[in-house]
């Protein structure tokens, strides 16, 4: 194959990248739509949309399929059965997600969690590249990990490693109404998901203040509004709690938070001063990064796979 081509399939993007045989990219593009509908008509517009970038790209660059190697990263993960599950974009689950794309693309494909392909692009050659054991966290529409050993994807034999956000919120606080907390799309109660995602920061300060404010703005007032602020707070905590199992069981050198919470600065001191208090150790030396690639880092993922 002379080009590697990936797509990260998000809630409300999708995005296309492309590299030469020489790892240079050659080609990107992104579309936004929303695809968090549970019916067939978003599901056909995700396999629309895709053979669609597919062959822009295609004309773009002047190649053939077979010149090309395709990877998709995308929420969730393929079934024994190869059925899509656990995804938050719920319009895919129970589809044969790989079949159906191989069928209208006419080429081989290799689908994993976005968020192994998040942590793969940042272990390859980003900011964890020096690291023998990552862990990739994503904080944005929903949340999810990945776990990356060696500068290799670890998918587990039920494929769900790194699926820690489907955990209950460690040591949850009764007096923030962290007992039970509320219902994730995956039918339980107080997952780390819900408290993490983007739109739970939102949530909650609204639940505290009675205003409507987005994650973004909550973070930036942050420093000379007092409710931003204590919403933060909580924020903080939560992900330092949650990360601190990770801690204890993965050891990993390196953390790095992909999504739209990433690119709050605060995170990266605050965090691993309160997660010390929840690790089984005296000392941690586990690193809290944002990404290098940013946003794009899950579609690079993708084009290594």
């Amino acid at each position: 194959m002379e080009y590697k081509v990936g797509i990260d399939l998000g809630g409300t993007k999708i995005e296309i990248i492309a590299f030469d045989q020489n790892n240079i990219q050659c080609y990107q593009k992104r579309i936004y739509q929303n695809f968090s509908g549970n019916n067939n008509l978003d599901y056909q517009g995700v396999l629309n949309s895709i053979t669609d970038l597919i062959k822009e790209m295609q004309l773009s660059l002047k190649i053939k399929s077979y010149q090309f190697s395709l990877g998709i990263g995308t929420p969730g993960s393929l079934g024994s059965n190869q059925k899509l599950r656990n995804s938050n974009s719920q319009c895919l689950n129970n589809r044969y997600l790989k079949k159906d794309l191989e069928s209208k693309l006419k080429i081989p494909i290799k689908i994993a969690n976005d968020a192994n392909c998040f942590t793969l692009s940042e272990a390859v050659d980003g900011v964890a590249k020096d690291a023998e054991v990552v862990f990739g966290v994503i904080v944005g529409t929903g949340s999810g990990g990945g776990i990356v050993v060696n500068k290799r994807p670890i998918n587990g034999i039920n494929s769900i490693a790194g699926e820690w956000a489907h955990n209950p919120l460690p040591y949850p606080d009764k007096n923030l109404g962290e007992i039970p907390g509320a219902k994730c799309y995956c039918g339980r109660f107080g997952c780390i998901e819900t408290w993490l995602a983007g739109p739970s920061l939102a949530k909650d300060y609204y639940n505290h203040t009675g205003h409507k404010k987005t994650a973004k703005q909550i973070a930036k007032e942050s420093k000379n509004d007092i409710s931003c602020d204590q919403a933060l707070k909580r924020y903080e905590r939560r992900m330092a709690k949650s990360l601190a199992v990770v801690i204890n069981i993965l050891d990993p050198d390196v953390i790095v938070l992909g999504g739209g919470i990433s690119k709050i600065d605060r995170l990266y001191q605050n965090v691993p001063k309160l997660w010390s208090e929840y690790i089984f150790s005296n000392e941690v030396h586990t690193k809290l990064l944002p990404p290098k690639f940013g946003d794009a880092s899950g579609v690079r993922g993708a084009a290594w796979l």
